[in-house]
């Protein structure tokens, strides 16, 4: 599918929900793909991309960024504590923190620099026990902890059960987001965005669709 046909898509699902579709970001989700897949898809002129892994990002985007301005790379995968100041550098939005421990590192580090990305915390809201993100029931206090620590907490991010249906989970992250005063919602995939936006997503998470199979190493 092009990108011209999910951005149709994303609209259209916008306007059925009496939404202005621009309040949907579009994240192209680029991890393990091939450079010329991704410079294919800048050259169309989308700008924002989601990575899973800062090995991965710091190999590819910088790269990008010497012929291609106003990048914005959402992290959206696991990140660990090491990797936490090469994550702020590289970043603008971090869409999985889910843990005090990361929480607190980088606030000590937005501290040392004098900024931090854009930040989402992660709920697992199948509580699924291989899965990161912070339980339901804990997410509240979760939140009010970050809070406390002067941390840009945008929104939430889910990633639903493979076999569940995926609106009951985006339902929950709203009704989370909406008692803690947050406002975005990182929620949606290649299978299932448009329902995601029938639901409040500001932020979709779509890789196969646009850039094809991914191609692991």
């Amino acid at each position: 599918m092009s990108l011209g046909e999910i951005r149709a898509k994303v609209a259209a699902a916008a306007q059925s929900a009496g939404r202005d579709p621009d309040t949907v970001k579009l994240i192209a989700v680029s991890k393990v793909q091939p450079n010329e897949r991704v410079a294919k898809v800048l050259s169309e002129g989308h700008r924002c991309f989601g990575e899973n892994r800062v090995q991965e990002a710091a190999s590819k985007w910088p790269h990008f960024r010497q012929t291609y301005d106003n990048i914005d790379l959402h992290l959206i995968g696991p990140l660990q504590t090491n990797k936490v100041r090469q994550a702020m550098e590289l970043a603008q939005s971090i869409h999985t923190l889910d843990r005090p421990k990361l929480a607190k590192t980088i606030a000590r580090i937005a501290q040392e620099v004098g900024s931090c990305p854009d930040l989402f915390i992660q709920v697992n809201t199948g509580e699924e026990d291989q899965k990161a993100g912070v339980m339901p029931a804990d997410a509240d206090a979760f939140i009010a902890e970050c809070k406390a620590l002067d941390l840009p907490v945008r929104g939430l991010m889910c990633i639903p059960p493979i076999a569940e249906e995926p609106s009951l989970h985006f339902a929950l992250l709203g009704k989370i987001a909406k008692r803690n005063g947050l406002s975005a919602l990182s929620m949606g995939m290649s299978s299932d965005f448009e329902s995601a936006i029938a639901l409040g997503a500001t932020h979709i998470r779509v890789g196969s669709a646009i850039f094809g199979a991914r191609t692991p190493a």
